[in-house]
């Protein structure tokens, strides 16, 4: 779910920018903190989304920067246990496959693609062996989100699972939409 969150912090402001506007050096020290930030309470920092607040800088003897009590808001993606989600297939191995769902890529293990038996072809496609249906990179799927680990917040590992009803592949569900549209227009 993304997420749109308040946070208050003291921002360095290193000397170099003492030059610039404030609001400015805090936003470019604000953004450089929170790239690629990821944490188990906010998730994934997409970017900073405005300042609220800058209050008046302290300088702290021995660093020479200017510190500023802040209030900003932050855009983030935090993953949420059975949500359900789009992406796109980025790549397929004979494990599973790689989906790309916005702000980080989740892992779609081969027994949760679908309900078949599945085999890994070397041009690297998943097929199911009685339904014939086949997953390869840049597919649309829509996948449940099944587990979600922290333990390196460096590498956070994301689950999905598209076994259920109306996920996978979306080719496969707008198949299945138009064979329920036939039997109801035949009763």
């Amino acid at each position: 779910m993304f997420y749109e969150v308040e946070v208050k912090s003291h921002i360095r402001v290193s000397p170099e920018l003492f030059n610039s506007d404030t609001d400015e050096a805090v936003l470019q020290q604000l953004n450089k903190q929170f790239e690629g930030f990821i944490s188990k309470d906010f998730g994934f920092v997409i970017g900073v989304s405005s300042i609220v607040n800058v209050g008046d800088g302290v300088i702290i003897p021995g660093d020479g920067a200017a510190y500023y009590e802040t209030t900003f808001k932050l855009f983030s993606y935090k993953p949420e246990l059975q949500e359900v989600i789009l992406g796109k297939v980025l790549e397929i191995t004979d494990f599973g496959a790689f989906i790309n769902i916005g702000a980080v890529d989740g892992m779609v293990h081969v027994s949760q693609t679908m309900d078949d038996y599945v085999t890994f072809s070397k041009s690297n496609v998943l097929t199911g062996k009685e339904s014939k249906r086949s997953l390869k990179v840049g597919d649309k799927c829509r996948a449940r989100l099944i587990a979600i680990s922290f333990k390196d917040p460096a590498n956070p590992k994301i689950g999905l699972t598209m076994r259920q009803h109306m996920l996978g592949n979306l080719k496969w569900i707008e198949d299945e939409l138009n064979k329920k549209e036939k039997t109801t227009k035949k009763k």
